[in-house]
């Protein structure tokens, strides 16, 4: 697949790069040539120097024969003008970051449609969405949906004196039976560990369990999480992704949140559009003054400032403080499993939320969505079984399933359930299937026609 990248920077640096593993032919454009310097230096990739709205630049990186073309710079103009000229030259497939919630909203007086674009990608709102999640799964170091919210795969850090440390998930699964649940991978260090019956569970061990929504709050307490109540927030920073964070806890109700930005005008303008929020001006990485607004009386401390160390060093802060649970905000994906090995309960990327939308139109076109979770070595796969499949064929317990391939979970036509040897997945079915990244093409394969 022939793919054109707009835009060099770190979200743009981090498409082209997963798109070269994807041996895709890539090339990226850019007005900077310091930035292309970097891809040239790091990735097998052509590199153009030029505005990606120029006919010309588009012209010389082949826009006629291009598959798609990717819009990801700092400027939601440039993005929209680049899909739009890709569409209008035929390329079949046109992505563009925005801003802006704008393009997103329904009944808006300008639709994605109009400009030609195919995929929007909202970075921050995925950003400060995951946060919210978290927030409110107090035990959670990740959270993901699928099916349409039917199903949730949670991850949980075990700590020491977790009950379930020491035993045999067989031995955990039939000592639980009112609770539907499947421990789908554990990462141990840094190895992913797709688990058999016989696995062990371990202290510090992160686990990830699918399960139903209304079954997170009984795992979580079987991992050894208790019931806490996110009553007390604090959110440093009022980014885009901090405003969204309160805007969506406020909204959730029965939640008292503190919102610390450093710019006069910003919180002043925080001010008047979270009437629910405690918006205030100050350093958010001044030590006294989180001490006077009460830090450590906090149920969460969310740092989502744009200096990522920041971010690192106030959630240590909070942690030092006695805070239950802290979520920081990391541009730097190789930090995640540091921070959370330091003592972070969470930390979400943005980058993370853009190659999450990316890979989905990487794969076939029944393959509904695509989920990673940095550290877990395996892609989560939501994917429709065609007519004809072999995954159709027979009950799982007698399907001949490549290593490395997991189908968790299966929702029918009337139904979802956690996946077990008796079920039969029918033509039209879509499977929650987690998979080593080596065995895509197969798990593709297993449920294409």
């Amino acid at each position: 697949m022939r793919t054109i990248v707009v835009g060099a920077g770190e979200v743009g640096f981090d498409v082209a790069h997963l798109l070269a593993l994807e041996q895709h032919d890539v090339t990226v454009i850019d007005v900077e040539n310091d930035v292309l310097q970097r891809v040239r230096e790091k990735l097998d990739v052509l590199t153009i120097q030029g505005n990606g709205t120029s006919a010309m630049v588009l012209e010389e990186a082949g826009i006629r024969d291009a598959d798609m073309l990717i819009a990801v710079t700092a400027i939601d103009e440039v993005n929209l003008i680049a899909c739009m000229m890709a569409d209008r030259l035929g390329v079949p497939t046109t992505v563009a970051r925005t801003r802006s919630d704008e393009l997103a909203r329904t009944h808006s007086v300008l639709e994605a449609e109009d400009f030609g674009i195919d995929v929007v990608i909202h970075p921050e709102e995925s950003a400060a969405a995951e946060v919210s999640r978290l927030i409110q799964r107090a035990g959670a170091t990740d959270l993901l949906t699928f099916c349409d919210g039917h199903l949730n795969l949670v991850g949980m850090r075990l700590d020491k004196e977790a009950p379930v440390v020491g035993e045999k998930l067989r031995d955990v699964v039939v000592n639980h039976p009112k609770i539907d649940f499947r421990v789908q991978a554990i990462v141990r260090g840094l190895h992913t560990v797709l688990p058999g019956g016989d696995e062990v569970l371990r202290a510090n061990d992160q686990v990830f369990v699918l399960t139903r929504p209304k079954y997170v709050t009984p795992v979580a307490r079987m991992m050894g999480k208790g019931d806490i109540s996110m009553k007390n927030v604090m959110i440093l920073g009022g980014s885009r992704v901090g405003a969204g964070v309160a805007d969506r806890l406020s909204n959730h109700g029965g939640m008292r949140i503190k919102l610390i930005e450093p710019n006069k005008e910003t919180a002043e303008r925080l001010a008047e559009r979270l009437t629910d929020v405690l918006v205030l001006q100050g350093d958010p990485t001044d030590m006294d003054l989180l001490v006077r607004e009460g830090l450590g009386e906090m149920d969460a401390c969310v740092a989502v400032a744009d200096d990522e160390e920041s971010n690192l060093v106030a959630c240590l802060m909070a942690k030092h403080l006695g805070v239950y649970k802290t979520v920081g905000l990391l541009s730097k994906v190789a930090y995640i499993p540091i921070s959370q090995a330091i003592g972070l309960d969470a930390a979400v990327s943005k980058k993370l939320a853009v190659s999450r939308e990316i890979r989905r139109y990487l794969r076939g076109k029944h393959v509904l969505s695509v989920a990673t979770v940095h550290g877990l070595d395996a892609e989560v796969l939501e994917i429709k079984a065609e007519k004809g499949s072999k995954a159709t064929k027979k009950a799982l317990r007698d399907l001949d399933v490549p290593r490395g391939i997991i189908i968790s979970a299966v929702e029918h036509s009337d139904r979802t359930e956690i996946a077990t040897g008796d079920t039969h997945i029918q033509p039209g079915d879509t499977a929650i299937v987690f998979v080593l990244p080596q065995n895509v093409d197969a798990a593709e394969k297993l449920f294409g026609a």
